[in-house]
C-alpha cells in the first residue's frame, strides 16, 4: 500500500543523450508515458538507421500502461512510434500536428488500428487515476504541449522541449499563468527541458529571424536557397513570408519538407497561396530573381536535397554562381564536420552562403539559463528532475534549481533506467530496470547488436582476410588451397610475398592438426584464425577481420 502512494518516474531514453526521449510515470498499478522518440546513430554505429529506446519494461508491465501521452511532432519524441505502438498497443494523445505526423509515420509502414486522441493546449482529461491538463508551450514546431499530471500523491509536471518567446509568429505565447498557477497550487515534481542550460540569458525570439531573411530577400539578385528542418513550421512560414513580399515563388525540395508541409498547410498551421509553389521542372524557365527553393539538409545529411545539389547529384537541381544559399539551423553536435563540408562545396560553386555563425539566421526551440529560472521560480517545486540532455546539461540545470531554493536532497539527476519514487514526505532512487538501445537497421529491429557493429567497425577499418581450405573428412589431410581472398586489407597482386607467408602459416596449421588427429571444424578454425592474425599483424601492425572457411572432402 506504501508503494501506491507514491509516483515512480523512470526514464527509458533522453538523459544522458540528445533524443530517443520516453518517460515512464507510473502510479499503483498504472503506467502513462510521455513520449516515443527515436534518436540518429553515432558515426561508430555504421549502417544504422535509427535508435530506439528499449521497452523490455513496459513488455513486462503492459498491462498497466494506459496511455501514451505526445509532447510535440519532433522525431525525438514520435520517430519511435511505428516500432513500438504496435506492441505497446496503448491509446495515443496529442495535438492535431503530432498525431497527423504520426498518421503519416504509420501509413508509410502499412500499420493501421491505433487509438490516436487529438488533444488541444488548455484541455483537461482523465486517464485511470492521473487527472491530465495540457498546458501551451513554444518550441521550435507547432502545437508542442507540457503536461500537468494530477495524482493523489501530487502534481508532476513534465515542461516537454520549450521556450519563451513573448513575439512567437503564431501569436500564441506560452501560458505562464498556468505554470504559475499550479505552482501556487503545489508541484510535487518538476521535470523540466534541459538543452540550452548552459547557455545564459534568454533564447532569441523566432521574429528576429524572419527580419534577418527580409533583409537578404531584399539584397538577393539570384536565386535563394533555405535550408532548415522540415518541421520548424514558423521558419517555413517566414520564408514563405519574406519570398510573397519580394515576389518570388517557392519551391519545396525533400521528401519531408513536402510530407510536412502538407500537413501543416492542411490543419492551418502553415499559411501558403498555392499559386506561390512551383515544382522542379519549372524552375529552368523562371528568372533567377524570382525563385526560392526550400529544402533539408541543414544538418548535411547525405541524401538530403542541399547536399545532393552541392555535390551535382541533384536530378533536377544544381548550384548556379550567384546562388544565396541560408542555412537557418545549428548543427547537432556530431553534425558540425558534416556541415563544414557542405559549405565548403557551396562555396566551390560559386554560392554565396549564410549560416547562424555569419547572420542571426537561427534561433534555438530550447529555453535558456534565465528562462529555465524563470519556469523553477513559477512552479516552485518541491522536488526537481531535470530531463531531455547530456549529462553536463542536466548538471548544469541541477545547479540552476539550487540557486533558485530547491534544495539539493530534492533534485535528481536521472539516468536512464532508474527507477526514482517520489511521494509527499520522502523521495529517492530505488531499483534498475532494464533499458538501452535498440537498434534499426533496415527492416531489422533489435537484429543489430554490439557484435554486429563490432563487426563492421573492424571490416571499415582494416578490412577482410578470408581463408578457404579443402580437408579429408577422413584424415584431416589438406586436399587443396589454402585460397586467399582479400577485401579492404591489402592489395592481392602486390603482396605476393605477405599472402604467400599466409599461405604456408595456415598449412603447417592443418598439418599439425592433421597428425594430432584434431578433427573439429570449429577447432580447425580457431587456430587458423589466431596463426593468421598474429602473422599478419606482426607483418602489417593491422588486424583485419578473419574468415577461415573449410570444406570438408
Amino acid at each position: 500500500m506504501a508503494k501506491q502512494s507514491n509516483i515512480r518516474i523512470t526514464p527509458l531514453g533522453g538523459i544522458g543523450e540528445i533524443g530517443k526521449n520516453m518517460t515512464v510515470i507510473e502510479y499503483a498499478d498504472e503506467i502513462l508515458i510521455v513520449d516515443c522518440g527515436l534518436c540518429f546513430p553515432r558515426e561508430d554505429m555504421l549502417g544504422v538507421d535509427y535508435v530506439i529506446p528499449d521497452i523490455t519494461y513496459l513488455r513486462e508491465n503492459k498491462h498497466k500502461i494506459k496511455a501514451i501521452l505526445i509532447t510535440h511532432g519532433h522525431e525525438d519524441h514520435i520517430g519511435a512510434t511505428p516500432y513500438l505502438l504496435p506492441e505497446l498497443g496503448a491509446p495515443v494523445y496529442g495535438t492535431d500536428l503530432a498525431l497527423a505526423l504520426i498518421e503519416k509515420k504509420l501509413e508509410e509502414r502499412k500499420l493501421k488500428g491505433f487509438d490516436l486522441n487529438i488533444i488541444a493546449a488548455g484541455d483537461s482529461f482523465s486517464i485511470g487515476s492521473f487527472k491530465i491538463e495540457a498546458i501551451k508551450v513554444s518550441h521550435s514546431i507547432d502545437a508542442a504541449v507540457g503536461y500537468a499530471l494530477h495524482t493523489p500523491a501530487g502534481v508532476i509536471v513534465h515542461t516537454g522541449d520549450f521556450k519563451i518567446d513573448y513575439t512567437p509568429i503564431d501569436g500564441k505565447v506560452i501560458d505562464l499563468a498556468k505554470f504559475a498557477d499550479l505552482g501556487n497550487k503545489g508541484v510535487l515534481a518538476l521535470m523540466s527541458d534541459s538543452t540550452n542550460a548552459e547557455t545564459p540569458g534568454f533564447t532569441k525570439s523566432e521574429s528576429q529571424v524572419g527580419e534577418t531573411f527580409e533583409n537578404y530577400f531584399k539584397k538577393a539578385s539570384g536565386r535563394i536557397i533555405v535550408a532548415t528542418f522540415a518541421s520548424n513550421i514558423h521558419r517555413l512560414q517566414q520564408v514563405i513570408s519574406a519570398s510573397k513580399r519580394f515576389g518570388r515563388k517557392v519551391c519545396l525540395s525533400g521528401r519531408s519538407m513536402l510530407k510536412i508541409a502538407k500537413v501543416a498547410t492542411e490543419l492551418g498551421y502553415l499559411n501558403i497561396d498555392e499559386s506561390m509553389l512551383v515544382e522542379m521542372e519549372d524552375l529552368p524557365k523562371m528568372k533567377k530573381n524570382k525563385i526560392v527553393i526550400l529544402t533539408t539538409g541543414s544538418q548535411g545529411e547525405t541524401m538530403s536535397g542541399l547536399v545532393r545539389m552541392a555535390a551535382g547529384e541533384h536530378r533536377r537541381l544544381t548550384m548556379i554562381p550567384g546562388d544565396l544559399v541560408i542555412i537557418s539551423a545549428t548543427p547537432i553536435p556530431g553534425n558540425e564536420r558534416y556541415v563544414s563540408n557542405v559549405i565548403n562545396m557551396l562555396y566551390r560553386k560559386g554560392a554565396d552562403v549564410i549560416n547562424e555563425g555569419v547572420a542571426n539566421v537561427h534561433v534555438s526551440g530550447h529555453a535558456c539559463a534565465e528562462e529555465l529560472k524563470l519556469m523553477l521560480a513559477l512552479t516552485k517545486p518541491k522536488y526537481f528532475i531535470p530531463v531531455h540532455g547530456e549529462y553536463r546539461h542536466l548538471y548544469r540545470h541541477a545547479k540552476l534549481a539550487e540557486s533558485l531554493g530547491v534544495k539539493k536532497k530534492n533534485i535528481f539527476i536521472p539516468e536512464i533506467g532508474k527507477v526514482m519514487e517520489i511521494g509527499k514526505r520522502f523521495s529517492r532512487f530505488t531499483e534498475t530496470v532494464t533499458a538501452g538501445s535498440v537498434i534499426i537497421d533496415g527492416l531489422g529491429v533489435g537484429d543489430v547488436g554490439n557484435v554486429v557493429l563490432r563487426d563492421r567497425k573492424l571490416l571499415s577499418q582494416d578490412g577482410l582476410f578470408m581463408v578457404v581450405v579443402s580437408i579429408s573428412q577422413e584424415t584431416g589431410e589438406l586436399l587443396s588451397g589454402p585460397e586467399i581472398i582479400s577485401r579492404g586489407f591489402v592489395y592481392m597482386k602486390e603482396s605476393g610475398d605477405l599472402l604467400d607467408g599466409a599461405k604456408d602459416i595456415i598449412t603447417g596449421v592443418v598439418e599439425d592438426c592433421a597428425s594430432k588427429q584434431v578433427s573439429d571444424w570449429t577447432t580447425i578454425k580457431g587456430r587458423i584464425k589466431k596463426a593468421v592474425r598474429n602473422y599478419l599483424y606482426e607483418n602489417t601492425k593491422r588486424s583485419p577481420m578473419i574468415l577461415p572457411i573449410i570444406i570438408d572432402m
